[in-house]
């Protein structure tokens, strides 16, 4: 597991939510510190914007870095579903994938994207 994912996954044992598990794993990336990373993962958090959590975070990442290249969040988007079958958070909660699962993927999916750009 990469450094940024392991620290993800380590952030969502210690009880942080889905999206701040990842933003605040990518907060660099973003252009954030902790805090402003925790801040902006709470309204993605549980489902709340339909759309898994830790995949709207990792979204969020791409976006601050790659601004309106939203090619980048399509590529994302699709290598997450391809991998879960869904990224609606209800979907994946209901039997297809643990919040843990979530987090993983969407970490590593991140994280593989950032490094080969």
């Amino acid at each position: 597991m990469a450094e940024k994912t392991e620290k993800a996954v380590k952030y969502h044992k210690s009880f942080y939510s889905c999206s701040a598990s990842v933003l605040c794993a990518f907060a660099d990336d973003a252009g954030l510190d902790m805090e402003q990373a925790k801040a902006a993962a709470a309204p993605f958090a549980g489902g709340k914007m339909i759309k898994c959590g830790a995949v709207m975070a990792a979204e969020y990442v791409l976006a601050m870095k790659y601004g309106k290249d939203t090619d980048k969040i399509s590529e994302f988007e699709k290598e997450f579903i391809s991998r879960n079958k869904s990224a609606i958070c209800r979907e994946l909660k209901s039997g297809l994938r643990t919040c843990r699962g979530c987090v993983t993927d969407s970490a590593e999916i991140l994280e593989e994207m950032l490094s080969n750009s």
